[in-house]
Parts: C-alpha cells; sequence; structure tokens
C-alpha cells in the first residue's frame, strides 16, 4: 500500500486548512433526526502518551504533532485536551490559533516528531464500542455463514482500546485461537436519533484504523461473541482520526493487514454488505448514537477462521501486525504472552 501511504501523507496527513476549526452551521440547516455541537474540519488528530502516563490531543501539522496540552498551558489558551472534547467543538478558537502557530512554526518546542511519538488509542473514552459481524460480502463467503438480511451488531469496551506502537498481551491461559480483523471505524460526531441514511454521514466526524482483533475459541464457545472480542487490548485503533472533509467516500478506501510482513487481507470497503451510511442509520433508530461513539464496521476476507482448518496458523507472541486503510495511516502492534506477564 505504498501509495496509499503517500496519499495519505499528501492529504489527511497534513493540516493546512487550520481557519476550517470550529466552522459553525445554522441551526436552519442542522441535519433532520440529529442534534450536535460543531464539528471541527481539516484535522488529523491523535493521543499522545507522556512520560508520566498523561494523556493528551495531538494534532498532526507539516512540522510535527502538536502537544496541544503543553502549548495550551505555556500560552495560557483554553483548548480541547482530548479527541472527545475536541469532536464536541469544545474551546475550538483555542486549538486554532494553537495550531495555526504550529504550522507556521513559531511553536517547535511543543511539537513531538512521529517517530519518536507514543500513541494512545485516537479516542480513549466512547460511549459505545459498536462492532460489526459478517459485513463484507467475500468474508460472508469464506466462513460460509448465511448473508444478513440486517447488520450484525455486538460490542467491545474500552479495556480493548490500544494505541498504535503498543503490545497486546495475549490471554493464553483461556484462549489460543487468536485472529487479526482490519477494519475501517466510523467515529460519530453529533448525536443521532432517526436518521435517514441520506442524512447520517453528516452525523459523522471521521474515520480511523481499527482491528477487531478475536480469540476465536472463546467467540465460538456460546452463542454470543462477547467473550472472544472483548479482553484488554482486543480493539487497537488508530494512530490517527482523520476528519471526514479530508477522507471523502467512505465506500472506496483499500484496507490491508499484514502479519510479521506477510499480506494476508487485501480488500476494499466498496464489498461492504452494508453501508456505512446504512450502519449509522440502522443503529440510531435502535438507540441514541453520541459523539465520540465508534464502528468498527466489519472486515474483510483473508481472516484465519475462513481458511481449511488444517491451513490455520493461528497468531502467537512474537508476531507483528499491521493494520492500514487508506487516507487514514497504518496501525502497528505486536503480540506478547499474557500469561507471562
Amino acid at each position: 500500500m505504498a501509495s496509499t501511504r503517500r496519499t495519505f501523507l499528501k492529504g489527511a496527513g497534513m493540516v493546512m486548512a487550520a481557519g476550517a476549526i470550529g466552522e459553525r452551521a445554522a441551526a436552519a440547516d442542522a441535519p433532520k433526526g440529529g442534534t450536535g455541537g460543531d464539528m471541527p474540519r481539516g484535522l488529523t488528530t491523535c493521543t499522545l502518551l507522556g512520560s508520566d502516563g498523561a494523556v493528551t490531543l495531538g494534532v498532526r501539522t507539516k512540522n510535527g504533532i502538536l502537544d496541544v496540552r503543553a502549548a495550551a498551558k505555556a500560552r495560557k489558551v483554553a483548548a480541547p485536551l482530548t479527541p472527545e472534547d475536541l469532536i464536541r467543538g469544545k474551546d475550538a478558537a483555542g486549538l486554532k490559533t494553537l495550531v495555526a502557530d504550529a504550522e507556521s512554526g513559531k511553536e517547535k518546542k511543543y511539537l513531538v516528531k512521529e517517530a519518536e511519538a507514543r500513541f494512545g488509542p485516537c479516542l480513549t473514552a466512547p460511549e459505545k464500542i459498536i462492532m460489526l459481524g459478517f459485513n463484507y460480502k467475500k468474508h460472508i463467503a469464506e466462513v460460509h455463514v448465511p448473508t444478513p438480511t440486517s447488520p450484525v451488531f455486538f460490542n467491545k469496551f474500552n479495556n480493548a482500546l490500544l494505541g498504535h506502537g503498543g503490545t497486546l498481551r495475549l490471554p493464553t491461559r483461556v484462549a489460543r485461537k487468536f485472529d487479526y480483523e482490519v477494519e475501517l471505524v466510523v467515529v460519530m460526531g453529533k448525536t443521532a436519533s432517526n436518521v435517514e441514511p441520506a442524512d447520517a454521514l453528516s452525523h459523522v466526524y471521521g474515520y480511523a484504523t481499527g482491528n477487531d482483533f478475536s480469540a476465536r475459541d472463546l467467540q465460538f464457545k456460546t452463542s454470543q461473541f462477547l467473550l472472544g472480542k472483548t479482553s484488554d487490548g482486543f480493539a487497537p485503533l488508530g494512530p490517527w482520526l482523520v476528519s471526514a472533509d479530508l477522507v471523502g467516500d467512505p465506500q472506496a478506501l483499500h484496507l490491508e493487514c499484514r502479519v510479521n510482513g506477510e499480506v494476508r487481507q487485501s480488500s476494499n470497503t466498496s464489498d461492504m454488505l452494508f453501508s456505512c451510511a446504512e450502519i449509522v442509520s440502522y443503529a440510531s433508530k435502535h438507540f441514541t448514537l453520541q459523539p465520540g461513539d465508534i464502528f468498527f464496521t466489519g472486515t474483510p476476507e483473508g481472516v484465519i477462521l475462513g481458511k481449511p482448518e488444517a491451513q490455520q496458523v493461528w497468531l502467537k507472541a512474537g508476531d507483528k501486525i499491521s493494520t492500514e486503510v487508506e487516507k487514514l495511516g497504518e496501525l502497528r502492534f505486536d503480540l506478547a504472552d499474557g500469561a507471562s506477564a
């Protein structure tokens, strides 16, 4: 996906439109069926982990990643310090000032080189982590299940979130059939209730790269998927959260997963059974969606589970996983044995 990386670096990666932060739409233009504040645009953000364990919002600029907390404190400027504050439009004017200065090169001491950054998950406290099963046509075929007639939802919890460059400690005391799943993640930006597909994407803040990591033996231990999906670190997310205006059509994105450098999954979101707009609309008709809620939108073909049993070589400690979605960047994490932790 070299061309994908170049596209990302040239497009979504660079924040050249700082003036787009905090743009406000008139109330009369608010999308039908939803409410919410002002969604910033033109931004690629992340979560930075400090040496003391503190978490702060980072904004990707042409000069490096802006440490918003450090810059805001030094400049005595009110700015959003978490991704959730950003999505809700909190202190947008202050962030606009800090980003503009970072782009101009005035605030170099508050910039972190990407190669030296320690990343957390690009969202840290979503109210809902909603997962989709069997949402790619070729994946449905490889695992030999009936084609769903409506989105198949299950969920994860915040303990499953893991940042780029992190280590996922496998729960080897209780499971052994570990599997990868590259996924496009949709991040809500406005409250949404009973919205129609035509309006659904106007409630979306942006998109991220995710991996629905799974323990297949636990997943199918009962009729419910939850146990095999919710272990600590089973939802790697990031490194970047890219605002929707920088992404464009979410149904035309290449996505790929590699294990120790070997391509295992390579597909396109055009193969989704239910589009992002249909997913958001369907969910909103059953429960209210809030800013910061996220959808993992399903995985394409190529998972270990889809191989003949004799060819199923499950993931193990020491494996290196790379997950990538076009325009959203590469998410890397390593596997370790949790039994020895």
